[in-house]
């Protein structure tokens, strides 16, 4: 590497590891592997800082469809600052080498347009300041839950132990993993139904009435009054006549898209559960679940949101049976919309957006030990109002820095934009409570940051276009912890609430730049007094001082205080950095 040589001994599968001492020149370095087989050179080697960004929809979001995309990208050439984009790819263990391998690229626009839009600002901004090349890493997913992306020491440690083990099965036998999950889903319903054994929807002999179904596709087109805008579970039967030669055959179940998610049973016996809404599913059926005559097959298939259904296409939907041939399974479908459609259906933990590690084992562990100044998260819209968000985001940063062998690697996530209706008035909101508790899982880790989006979001868009400015504050949060520069790591930030003689609070912040102030108005705005119910809160006026705010009582309990406590508040407290406060609820303490 450059004018450094080492010669080391290769494993038996050809793996072999080099270290070199650091280099002092950024390059451009030649890097050659010689060995009895051949040789390799790479002749453009940068040498600097590298940062990995990861996280759903809106880190993944690409340069081409953020705001100005035209002029960015136009004056993005820059000759020393590199960017990798991973492609998706799911696996039931950690892989060694991508399935599709990555390469490096020059800033460009050939290569800026389809690269992470908040990871290209980021790393822009700090090739101001950082004065080496920068590396920019970006492999994300949209639509994801936090889960997928730990890995199986991390699911250990929320204790989901057991769920990482069975996408371990997964891996080596499809079939027990998924007789396995389909246990306790049963379980579930019978929990959750009150389902007398032996009559549930799933067997051949239950008591539901069905009805044709008018075609193949999303139930809300088929002009059924009681579908047209149903999210929740419809089952489906359709019954099948095999020869013996037929069922004794190896067959593979074709549905095609099942949306949102399907579940299979032949003759009462499990089949399978689809894991990807958007990937045409195939089952392997176990041995001795086909029988000569006739077979009832049982669909159930759960729809959360949008159009869902058994949507094929009916071309694609077939029992495949090796030499015994093919049934094509594209009509004679009945369905009966369900009951009861129970909230909280286990999923297989094989999934891609919502298992346990199978986008770490497939996007994250084949960058092995590669050293990294930084890792920049954006994620947790899919993690709303579920709970345990913070030690899930503690568990997966311990493992992600035992990978890369740096126990104090920074990471700084982005706090979730504003999104969803307008506030008018006091209420719950789960959107607010992750903003709070993505700032208490980073504001406890000394190593970690965070970069406030709340005032650049979209109330009618869940991905906003504005990710220029979400890349600078990154890059600030990233001076702080990666360079230990002197400045905030999570922007300003309420500390406490004191009981005031008036019944009102007083509010402390902490990693603050300079004071508060409010912009549009006189005082700022968004601030709740709340007694002990939930729905005990009403909106009072606020007064700046200096490092606080004081809420002056308006002579009903207040025990708690809220800010911004809504998906898509208006918020107008900012401090001398131009950083907003995010949401935040906080017990009021009394006076000493």
């Amino acid at each position: 590497m450059g004018n450094q040589t080492r010669e080391v001994r290769a494993q038996m599968d050809g793996r072999f590891e080099a270290e070199f001492a650091p280099l002092t020149s950024p390059g451009p370095v030649r890097l050659e592997a010689r060995g009895p087989s051949g040789i390799v050179v790479a002749q453009d080697v940068a040498v600097g800082d590298l940062f990995l960004c990861s996280g759903q929809s809106n880190m993944e979001l690409e340069v081409r469809n953020a705001q100005d995309a035209a002029a960015q990208i136009r004056a993005s050439t820059d000759d020393q600052l590199r960017l990798m984009l991973i492609p998706r790819a799911v696996a039931d263990e950690p892989l060694r080498d991508f399935p599709q391998p990555p390469s490096w690229r020059r800033a460009g626009p050939d290569s800026v347009a389809d690269f992470s839009a908040v990871c290209f600002y980021m790393a822009r901004e700090l090739r101001k300041t950082a004065k080496v090349p920068i590396g920019a890493i970006s492999s994300s997913w949209g639509g994801s839950r936090i889960s997928p992306w730990m890995g199986a020491k991390a699911q250990e440690a929320v204790g989901e132990g057991d769920q990482s083990a069975l996408v371990s099965l997964h891996g080596r036998n499809p079939v027990a993993a998924e007789r396995a999950a389909s246990v306790e889903w049963e379980k579930w319903w019978r929990k959750e139904s009150g389902e007398v054994p032996g009559k549930e929807p799933w067997q051949p002999g239950s008591d539901i009435i069905w009805q044709a179904v008018p075609q193949i596709g999303a139930w809300e087109d088929w002009g059924v009054a009681a579908l047209a805008d149903f999210n929740g579970m419809v089952w489906y039967r359709r019954e099948i006549d095999l020869t013996a030669a037929q069922a004794s055959a190896k067959a593979i179940l074709s549905l095609g898209l099942l949306d949102d998610v399907g579940r299979v049973w032949i003759n009462g016996k499990p089949v399978g559960m689809s894991a990807r809404s958007w990937q045409p599913s195939h089952f392997e059926v176990p041995p001795g679940v086909l029988k000569q005559g006739r077979n009832v097959l049982i669909v159930n298939i759960l729809d959360n949101y949008a159009k869902g259904g058994l949507s094929g296409p009916a071309d694609v939907m077939k029992l495949s049976l090796g030499q015994a041939g093919e049934v094509s399974m594209g009509d004679g479908w009945r369905y009966a919309k369900a009951t009861r459609s129970p909230p909280g259906a286990p999923r297989v933990p094989w999934g891609d957006t919502t298992g346990l590690g199978t986008l770490y084992n497939g996007m994250i562990a084949p960058l092995g030990k590669i050293r990294l100044k930084g890792v920049a998260w954006y994620q947790g819209e899919s993690d709303v109002d579920l709970p345990g968000y913070g030690n899930r985001m503690q568990a997966m940063m311990a493992d992600w820095r035992r990978q890369f062998g740096t126990p104090d690697l920074p990471f700084v996530a982005v706090q979730l934009a504003a999104y969803g209706d307008p506030m008018t008035q006091p209420g719950e909101s789960g959107w607010a409570a992750m903003r709070q508790v993505q700032y208490q899982a980073m504001a406890q880790d000394p190593h970690a940051g965070l970069a406030s989006a709340i005032d650049l979001g979209d109330p009618f868009d869940i991905h906003p276009g504005e990710k220029q400015e979400v890349g600078r504050r990154l890059a600030q949060a990233m001076r702080a912890v990666a360079y230990g520069e002197d400045m905030s790591r999570t922007g300003p930030q309420a500390a406490r609430a004191i009981a005031t003689t008036d019944g009102g609070a007083t509010i402390e912040f902490a990693g603050l730049t300079g004071g508060l102030h409010a912009r549009s108005a006189a005082q700022p705005i968004g601030f709740e007094l709340c007694g002990r119910a939930t729905d005990a809160c009403r909106f009072v006026t606020g007064k700046i001082e200096g490092a606080r705010v004081i809420l002056s009582g308006d002579g009903q309990p207040a025990l708690r205080v809220r800010y911004a406590w809504a998906g898509s508040p208006v918020v107008n407290l900012y401090d001398e950095a131009a950083l907003p406060v995010g949401s935040f609820e906080l017990p009021i303490m009394p006076m000493h």
